[in-house]
């Protein structure tokens, strides 16, 4: 779940005492206006829960009313990387003498918290860290809670921060505190500016929610943004399937998001295109229906991947969902099966009986010959 730059700041950086400048939030030029009135010259910016904002037309610099009123116009109802444009943020314009980037985020492969920091603020980390690896310093935080003020100090030893040294550490271990206490995935500040005034604020920043921690987080959970989806991805949501929607034409159903993505990455690698993410999980017996007819809306589909694996979910009580849903709409479309785990004699044997094929050993070959029905 993503929060919006204005709930981002308002809900996690300003509980942590980070300073943020006067800012408003609008939703018609009419608001936009009024609320350059009151702050001066600004900056008017798309609300929108991605970044490029900039490159694409969203961030107008604004030095009266009448220009905040024409740029909020210009902003408003733009379509910015799939999200359309409903709001702006006025915010007054600063003096700056220097861009910082901060962040906390999950790092996966080391299992752990990592705390980044440069002093080349207003780019992508991703150009940070190729064009001066030396500006990135990272702080891998290996146990709850053990990143302080000493340990964010030492992390930004050398980079000739002077009077901002000190407060620039307060801020680090403050986002850590909030990653923590938010159950977040990604809080990030770029930039993190240094004032004419030696203050340091926030210019931006971006909040990411554990979706898993929605239940504990009810408010940073109810100012979420929404997702834009399509029309059969919020079908599925209804009957509480997760379905993404891809422009190719080998259908997946699988059971576990990590086989099911595995198996989008097989299809692939072999030289085809999946057509969409969905897994049903230990639910495939009750859920096969519902999402086999999700896969039957998109006419692009012309071949079907079945790939179950098996643990504490039987594989044989997933195919008989599957082959059941399949008597009911009988549909006409090639399909191919990798059954593996526990059951998958029965089920095996299940798919046998039902539509006279094999089910395949390897699961490289089920999508492979898919890939060449769809063809």
């Amino acid at each position: 779940m993503n929060l919006l730059e204005y709930d981002a700041k308002r809900l996690v950086l300003a509980p942590a005492n980070i300073r943020l400048l006067d800012g408003a939030l609008c939703h018609t030029v009419a608001e936009a206006a009024a609320a350059a009135e009151r702050i001066g010259p600004c900056v008017v910016k798309a609300q929108v829960p991605t970044g490029k904002r900039g490159k694409a037309g969203g961030i107008r610099l604004a030095a009266t009313p009448a220009e905040a009123r024409d740029a909020a116009e210009r902003i408003l109802g733009m379509n910015i990387a799939g999200h359309p444009v409903a709001s702006v943020m006025i915010e007054a314009q600063a003096a700056i003498i220097h861009e910082y980037y901060a962040a906390v985020l999950h790092a996966p492969r080391e299992r752990c918290s990592l705390v980044l920091f440069s002093t080349e603020g207003g780019m992508d980390i991703e150009e940070i860290a190729e064009s001066r690896p030396e500006m990135l310093r990272k702080h891998w935080v290996r146990t709850i809670d053990q990143f302080d003020e000493a340990d964010a100090m030492e992390m930004l030893d050398g980079l000739a921060l002077g009077t901002a040294h000190a407060e620039i550490a307060r801020i680090l271990v403050a986002m850590y505190r909030r990653y923590r206490e938010t159950d977040a995935e990604l809080i990030e500040i770029n930039p993190l500016v240094q004032l004419a005034d030696g203050n340091i604020a926030a210019l931006d920043c971006k909040f990411v929610l554990d979706d898993g921690a929605a239940y504990r987080q009810s408010a940073l959970a109810a100012a979420a943004a929404p997702d834009p989806s399509t029309s059969l991805e919020r079908r599925a949501s209804e009957v509480g399937l997760k379905f993404i929607e891809l422009d190719g034409p080998v259908g997946i159903l699988a059971n576990g998001a990590g086989l099911t993505m595995t198996t989008m990455d097989v299809v692939s690698v072999l030289g085809g295109k999946p057509a969409n993410f969905l897994e049903i999980g230990g639910d495939a017996y009750t859920k096969a229906e519902p999402a086999l007819e999700l896969l039957l809306a998109k006419p692009e589909i012309r071949a079907l991947v079945v790939n179950f694996c098996g643990a504490f979910a039987r594989t044989d009580v997933m195919a008989r969902g599957v082959v059941e849903a399949w008597q009911r709409l009988e549909p006409d479309l090639p399909v191919f099966f990798s059954v593996h785990g526990t059951g998958s004699d029965e089920a095996v044997a299940l798919v046998r009986d039902a539509f006279g094929i094999e089910p395949f050993d390897l699961m490289e070959d089920a999508v492979r010959a898919a890939i060449e029905a769809a063809q």
